[in-house]
């Protein structure tokens, strides 16, 4: 029998508002994933250490507060660091607010994916399953 996808949804950094974090992990074990999730104002080192210590397979970020370009990347660095590697084989994604023109920066500092304001859960679930690295 194979094993559940495991996901960590996380909300880095002082963002305060957890509605999509927690429709996204809704969204996840309804389509028989297991989550966890990480609460409020966790640092990148945080997340990283629960990842790794909860053995997922994807790492799923909600960040609205406009630090995503400092708070992503570090959750990459923190993984590559818990794990002891460069390349990672946990799947990187970020939804929330996020221009258009940050897409790119954070594609380049680890992060697979990134979905904005809109997309469908049915969306982000189908790529998540699609573009496990295990």
């Amino acid at each position: 029998m194979e094993r559940k996808i495991r996901v960590l949804v996380g909300k880095p950094g002082l963002d305060g508002h957890d509605r999509g974090a927690k429709v996204i992990a809704r969204s996840f074990r309804d389509a028989g994933m297991e989550v966890i999730y990480s609460g409020l104002h966790r640092t990148p080192e945080e997340l990283a250490r629960m990842a790794v210590e909860e053995d997922v397979d994807v790492v799923a970020c909600s960040i609205l507060s406009g630090a995503h370009n400092t708070l992503l990347p570090r959750v990459v660095e923190c993984l590559k660091k818990e794990k002891g590697t460069d390349e990672l084989d946990v799947l990187v994604l970020a939804g929330g607010i996020i221009p258009a023109e940050d897409v790119e920066f954070l594609k380049q500092n680890g992060v697979d994916e990134v979905f904005g304001p809109g997309t469908s859960t049915q969306e982000i679930v189908e790529y998540t399953k699609a573009n496990l690295k295990r």
